[in-house]
Formats: structure tokens, C-alpha cells, sequence
């Protein structure tokens, strides 16, 4: 048995609040970081970078490392080793003739203290720039500050609808905060991905949880799934259309191929259908006898859709929509369905309690009256004590 906090699950498992995290499948094969020298470090979380373990050191996932930087280091954790690295470095290769960087070495107490202190100062920092970027009359936001692990470098994560001159920026906060002043920019997406919160389905933000690579959403993919085009429905917390919308798009494009189109109106003998709405995962149609408004709705399968219109190019009109077999069926569920209350009578279980209830108390009465009757009749028999009241005094 492993160590407490080296197993299998240790390695292998991402931490659950981390957007970065990455199952390491591979954690259980022999030889897996010996084949292998490159790890993957992240330092926030929705930042992280591959380095190389050029001093053979032995890692682990979760582990604090110390890493080379420009200028200084930076305080990371380990998420990754192995031959996964590899794979995962194919997603983002390095840019071409850039070297990986190196690992330095496990990091020491002093390194985390020096780490705990330049975190500390990043949201007064923030703040802080902010004030700064709205004396200058910049048309940008800074959303987030990242302090390197040795406190000599920021990272400002700013949004901006256009282009920004921040070299006066620059200036100012490297003179407010002694630090080497880097600016990226971020989309809204990302903002919202760093910020964090719940969507209308209950869960996690995706954006906050696993997803990276945004990809652009337009009102097409709410079309394709019958959605109505509200913006406040599709909008997410970014004010952007929903990246969930792009998860079932295609199914429901693929769906849809097999559906009549709306232009095509369907001919009986009894009346001329229009299509009303679909129901596009289950394949049904429903046709109103009216084009402005729903007048005898009649719901049928799309494949008996196209048999109709089929029907109608060779100039033939069926009686009705619904084929016979159809009919059939329905009339046979609503046979098997129907109500209780119109086949038999609901008082007949109160007739047969009111029928107990008479059984049970008709000799409680009648035995002081055949007391009275047997008196009178053989008047003190053999074997009957007389009555007693007044009538025998």
C-alpha cells in the first residue's frame, strides 16, 4: 500500500476546483516520469506552463515547486507529470524556437512565506489600479492582479473594447507599486471564468470549471434548437450568447434534416395543414388547419410527413393526416385510459359499507322487542320471565 497522499487517486486525480485540471490516465504504468522529464505547472487558476525537470527531482502532483522566471522565479503546484505532458503540450505547443523553462527545485518554508506575502497583495492591488487607470481616462477595466511568487513581477488582466495606450499606465503603476508591470488583455469569457458563479442549470460556471477555448456563439445554434431568441435568456454572466449552446447543436441540426420543411403544406381531402411546430428530438410535427392561428391541431410523426408529400406531388390527397394504424392505436389507449368514474358507478364502495353497517347493528335492536313480542304472546310461559312495568301492576 502507497503512502497517504502518493496513491493512485493522489497522482492521477485533479484537484475539483481547479478549470486546469487534468485526469492523469497514464499515472499507473511502470516507468511513467522516468520516460518522461516534463511537468506541468500551473500558478492560478487559469494559468499554467510546461517546464523541464532537467535536475531529475522526484515529483509529484500537488507538490510546490520553484521555477524559472524573467526576472527571478515563480511559486507553482505541480499538476502533471509523465508522458501525459507530452500530450497535453501538443494542445498549446511552444512557440517556435522558444525554450522550455527549468525547474529549479522543491520550494523552501522561505520561498512560501515570500509566496503567502505577494498574494496577499494582490486584490489592494487591484483595487489600487483601478483608481489609477480612471484618473488617466483609460476605456479599460482591470479585472484581476497576479503577483509572481518572488513578488518582483504583476501581471494585470485587463478588458478592453478596442485598443488602450497604457504606457503612461505602465509608468504610474510601476512607480505605485515597485514591481515589473506586465498588461494582458482578456475577453469577457475569461473574466467571467475568473470570477466565478452559477448558471441557470445549477451548476458551476463551465468557463469557471474546465473550459479554456472559447468558441464564438452566434443566434444561428438557437435557431438550429428552436429557441427563442431572447437575450436575456441566451446571455450568460458575461453578456456573451451561452457556450452551452454549441454542446447540442449538432445533434439537433443532424435531427432536423429528417423534418419537413415549413414551407411545404400538406393537402387532404378534408382541409389544407400547415405546420405549426416541431418537436425536433422526437421526431413529431403538428399542423394547424389554419396559417394565422392554431385551429384543429393534429400531431404526427415526421416520416408520415413525408409520406404525405410525397403523396400530393403525384397528385393523390389522403383522408385524413393520421394514417390508419394511428387511429387505431389512439382509439385503443384512450379506451384503455379512460376515466374510472364514467364506467362505473364511485358510490358502489359506500352502498356495500352502509349494507355492513346495518347487518352488524339489526340484532342490538331487535332483541328488546322480541323480548316484549314473546311476553305478550305466551304471556310468561314455561321458560319466559314475565315482563315487568307498569302495564303488569
Amino acid at each position: 500500500m502507497m503512502a497517504a497522499g502518493r496513491g493512485l487517486i493522489a497522482r492521477a486525480c485533479a484537484r475539483g476546483n481547479c478549470q486546469l485540471g487534468v485526469s492523469d490516465y497514464l499515472a499507473d504504468l511502470e516507468d511513467n516520469t522516468r520516460v518522461c522529464n516534463l511537468v506541468e505547472v500551473q500558478f492560478k487558476n487559469t494559468r499554467k506552463d510546461y517546464y523541464v525537470n532537467d535536475n531529475h527531482l522526484e515529483l509529484h502532483k500537488g507538490d510546490m515547486v520553484a521555477v524559472e522566471a524573467n526576472p527571478g522565479h515563480d511559486i507553482g503546484m505541480v499538476t502533471l507529470t509523465g508522458r501525459l505532458v507530452e500530450l497535453q503540450m501538443k494542445k498549446q505547443p511552444p512557440k517556435p524556437g522558444e525554450e522550455l523553462k527549468r525547474i529549479y527545485r522543491l520550494a523552501r518554508p522561505a520561498d512560501m512565506d515570500r509566496y503567502r506575502e505577494a498574494k496577499a497583495l494582490e486584490h489592494e492591488t487591484m483595487i489600487e489600479s483601478r483608481q489609477i487607470a480612471k484618473g488617466l481616462g483609460l476605456d479599460m477595466k482591470i479585472g484581476d492582479v497576479e503577483y509572481q511568487g518572488d513578488g518582483q513581477k504583476a501581471i494585470f488582466y485587463y478588458i478592453a473594447d478596442g485598443r488602450v495606450d497604457f504606457r503612461q499606465l505602465i509608468k504610474d503603476l510601476a512607480a505605485a507599486f515597485h514591481v515589473r508591470i506586465e498588461m494582458k488583455q482578456i475577453g469577457a469569457r475569461q473574466e467571467a471564468g475568473r470570477i466565478g458563479g452559477f448558471g441557470p442549470c445549477g451548476r458551476e460556471l463551465c468557463c469557471t470549471t474546465w473550459m479554456r477555448n472559447f468558441q464564438s456563439v452566434g443566434t444561428g445554434a438557437a435557431r438550429a434548437q428552436d429557441l427563442s431568441l431572447n437575450p436575456l435568456k441566451l446571455a450568460g454572466q458575461c453578456a456573451k450568447l451561452r457556450c452551452c449552446m454549441n454542446y447540442e447543436v449538432d445533434q439537433y441540426v443532424e435531427a432536423s434534416r429528417r423534418l419537413p420543411s415549413r414551407e411545404v403544406v400538406l393537402q387532404t381531402d378534408d382541409a389544407e395543414w400547415y405546420l405549426f411546430k416541431t418537436d425536433i428530438l422526437r421526431g413529431l410535427v403538428t399542423y394547424s388547419s389554419s396559417r394565422q392561428m392554431a385551429a384543429n391541431l393534429v400531431t404526427i410523426t415526421a416520416e408520415r410527413a413525408c409520406e404525405i408529400i410525397a403523396l400530393n406531388r403525384d397528385g393523390q390527397k389522403p383522408l385524413t393526416l393520421e394514417d390508419a394504424a394511428t387511429v387505431a392505436a389512439q382509439k385503443e389507449s384512450e379506451n384503455e385510459n379512460a376515466d374510472l368514474a364514467v364506467q362505473e358507478d364511485v358510490t358502489r364502495f359506500d352502498k356495500a359499507r352502509r349494507k355492513k353497517k346495518k347487518k352488524k347493528a339489526a340484532p342490538a335492536d331487535s332483541r328488546p322487542q322480541n323480548r316484549r313480542r314473546g311476553g305478550d304472546r305466551k304471556g310468561g310461559g314455561k321458560g319466559e320471565r314475565p315482563a315487568t312495568g307498569p302495564a303488569n301492576e
